[in-house]
């Protein structure tokens, strides 16, 4: 295992659309390895691949709370199959966009069909948190961001703000 580096936007990579997964190999597993140390170090509860820079459709997640023991979630490929007419907002928070929360109005309920780590065919009916961790991971593998469901105004304010930080890190 080994910690990886998040990328952070203006981060072009994260816009990339990842590839499925063709089979469930050792570079998968040290992968997801890799994927789950990072996010565990981070703090996280989500990370897609694509976030460490592999855009390959492999998601972890743990939504256990900190006196909890550990739940890690693998989704290799996952597709959304339904979602819900009912929406629900939740606040969210982005590894690729540090300290940044904001209301976001998702599908309260979704299906979602997946591999686990062993290859094996899965399906997962989400609701609560789950569905909005998933919806949010399965976003990134798709090149889209939380901030992208927010309006224009705060979407370019969060940007020109991360931008900023990136040319003064680069100097």
């Amino acid at each position: 295992m080994a910690l990886r580096s998040i990328l952070v936007i203006p981060e072009k990579k994260l816009r990339l659309v990842s590839e499925p997964v063709a089979g469930i190999d050792a570079s998968v597993r040290a992968l997801v390895a890799d994927m789950f140390e990072t996010m565990y170090e981070a703090p996280g509860i989500g990370l897609a691949a694509i976030q460490v820079g592999e855009p390959r459709r492999v998601v972890t997640m743990d939504l256990a709370r900190k006196d909890e023991p550990r739940q890690p979630q693998v989704f290799i490929n996952p597709e959304i199959t339904w979602s819900s007419e009912t929406l629900n907002v939740h606040e969210e928070g982005c590894l690729s966009i540090p300290e940044y929360y904001e209301e976001v109005e998702r599908p309260a309920e979704v299906k979602v069909r997946y591999l686990d780590l062993e290859g094996q065919p899965l399906e997962v009916h989400a609701s609560g948190l789950l569905a909005t961790c998933i919806q949010h991971e399965i976003d990134h593998l798709n090149g889209v961001l939380f901030i992208d469901h927010l309006s224009k105004l705060k979407r370019d304010r969060v940007v020109k703000k991360y931008s900023k930080v990136a040319r003064r890190a680069a100097e």
